[in-house]
């Protein structure tokens, strides 16, 4: 079992704890921002407005993202939202049909918790979100048209099998091949399904290999029953020529094709918002009081038995683990990084080796009264109920304190970037550049493809923090002298990709001081890709940054 993998897995299912009843696979935070449809009922003398709302700047996370609608009894949680999250989820909106607005409109990040009455649900709740942003940020928009880019879903030739009316009408996750050298497969098998909703269920399964919406252009009406498999994203480069992307599945096995289209279409223009949101209630406090502390009602750990299967899952009610170690818990509840060797001071070696069985069930108060149905965790709260749990059972001893790292800074050698348009959105996403040229079609192997546009060299060392996952461990600081704003794009192979690496520490042969083989296959670091493409060179240095302390902790849990 790779550890770095199923540490990273730990940390993004947080982001998709939405309840499994639907049958579709659950929302991805890149795929959509759109506010999950609940089953409770709104009632009809239910304000329009907030009893009471607090706007707080995010705390700095290791990989920050939306985390969508949260609501626990008479609060509404948003985590983690930029502007834009803010706008898609207080109108309804795919967030890549917000159009205008301010450059930082995609960058700056707002925490948000309201009080609702009982009985809210995140389509509810849209109208006192939008008074909201307009009472706090001064929000002005208006609908209208712009070319806007999409995927068009249309039918080649006719393969689709009409349902007989039976069945939930959604897709299920076929679980990926595990036969010894074959390339795992994604797949879904779905009964009784509308294509109208096939593209959302598309949109949110194969979602890296989208960087616009998908619209349903089939005319096909009713339901169909049909299995689809693909090599994921991240499996194309190991697949080679095998490979069956997700157009050519569409393609050869349901006769569908996708086709990348810019025209006309409706979308919410974002006129004025004014940066910062005007102070919150001087009596905050008294009007929405902190939640108790949630908890697990009941949490069983036991080693786990070498040769059984392996993986978890955290959904409404309940957090599961098997083969899991202690050191993939800890990274996540304090924010760490798995692969970073000193970020965790005083760690002993079984904190990686040692394998456990975990299965946590929400308190009755939480799953019964407490958490909205189909509702997911807050991410805040999950992160702490988890600290406290390993605290507790494997009573733990910790601090956090600044001691000397690896760290990089970012200069300035033969700079190769874009002047940007200083209005234009502060934004990065993954995916080709304005020219549409796509590198990872000729080199699988350099995997990894960002473009950006009116970043600061500060917020692209920021970037380079997020994406560099295996290659930096601590925020990057500009020393290149730089000033003004710049466009780029880079395509690099993640860590996985590179010979020797393995997960570790490293830096390319651009990093400083760690040379790296060129690999025969295509394979370019991370360092490498910064020097080459761009210009720039990531030097390492030593920097006092935070770090876990373990004063003392027990091998052994304390007895269920």
């Amino acid at each position: 079992m790779n550890r770095a993998c199923v540490c990273a897995t730990l940390a993004l299912l947080s982001a998709t704890v939405m309840a499994q009843t639907t049958g579709d696979a659950p929302p991805s935070a890149a795929a959509s921002t759109q506010a999950t449809p609940q089953t409770a009922t709104q009632p009809s003398t239910a304000p329009a407005v907030f009893l009471a709302a607090d706007f707080s700047l995010s705390p700095q996370r290791r990989f920050p993202y939306f985390n969508g609608v949260t609501l626990v009894g008479d609060r509404y949680i948003l985590r983690q939202a930029t502007m834009l999250d803010l706008v898609s989820a207080a109108f309804g909106v795919d967030d890549r049909f917000v159009s205008g607005g301010p450059n930082w409109l995609e960058m700056d990040r707002f925490d948000v918790i309201a009080k609702v009455p009982l009985g809210t649900t995140p389509k509810t709740a849209q109208p006192m979100l939008r008074a909201l942003l307009k009472e706090r940020f001064s929000l002005v928009t208006h609908e209208g048209t712009a070319p806007m880019p999409a995927y068009i879903l249309r039918v080649e030739k006719d393969k689709m099998k009409p349902s007989d009316g039976t069945g939930d009408g959604g897709c299920h996750g076929v679980p990926r091949d595990q036969t010894p050298g074959a390339v795992p497969m994604a797949g879904l098998h779905c009964i009784n399904k509308a294509m109208d909703s096939f593209v959302t269920t598309l949109a949110n399964s194969a979602n890296w290999q989208f960087d616009a919406p998908l619209v349903d252009a089939t005319g096909l009406k009713g339901g169909y029953d049909f299995d689809l498999k693909w090599t994921p994203h991240d499996l194309l480069a190991q697949a080679g020529s095998g490979a069956v992307t997700i157009f050519d599945a569409l393609k050869n096995q349901l006769g569908l094709t996708l086709t990348l289209e810019t025209a006309p279409r409706p979308v919410l223009i974002v006129d004025s918002v004014n940066e910062l949101p005007t102070a919150n209630a001087l009596d905050l406090a008294k009007a929405l009081p902190p939640l108790p502390p949630s908890e697990f009602e009941v949490a069983t750990i036991k080693p786990y038995k070498p040769g059984e299967p392996g993986g978890g899952r955290i959904t409404g009610s309940e957090l599961n683990f098997h083969g899991i170690s202690l050191k993939e818990l800890i990274v996540y509840a304090w924010d760490l990084s798995y692969m970073d060797k000193e970020q965790i001071v005083n760690a002993p070696k079984w904190l990686e080796t040692d394998l456990f069985d975990i299965d946590a069930k929400l308190s009755s108060e939480d799953t019964g009264k407490r958490l909205t149905k189909g509702s997911p965790v807050d991410p805040e709260v999950l992160r702490q109920m988890v600290r406290a749990l390993l605290i507790e059972r494997f009573e733990m001893k910790v601090h956090m304190e600044d001691r000397p790292v690896d760290a990089y800074d970012l200069v300035a050698d033969n700079p190769r970037l874009t002047k940007a348009d200083p209005a234009s959105r502060t934004r990065c996403k993954e995916g080709p550049g304005p020219d549409g040229n796509d590198p990872r079609l000729k080199f699988p192997v350099q995997n990894m493809l960002m473009t950006c546009q009116n970043m600061s060299m500060e917020q692209i060392g920021r970037q380079f923090s997020q994406w560099a996952a295996g290659y930096i461990y601590n925020p990057v600081r500009d020393e290149t002298g730089i000033k003004g704003t710049w466009n780029f794009t880079l395509n690099w192979s993640s860590v996985n990709q590179m010979p020797g690496m393995g997960g570790g520490r490293g830096g390319g042969a651009s990093g400083g001081d760690v040379p790296m083989a060129a690999d025969p296959n295509g394979a370019l670091s991370f360092f490498d890709a910064v020097h080459k493409q761009l210009g720039l060179k990531l030097m390492k240095v030593k920097r006092p940054e935070p770090v876990l302390v373990i004063d003392s902790i027990d091998e052994q849990p304390t007895a269920n």
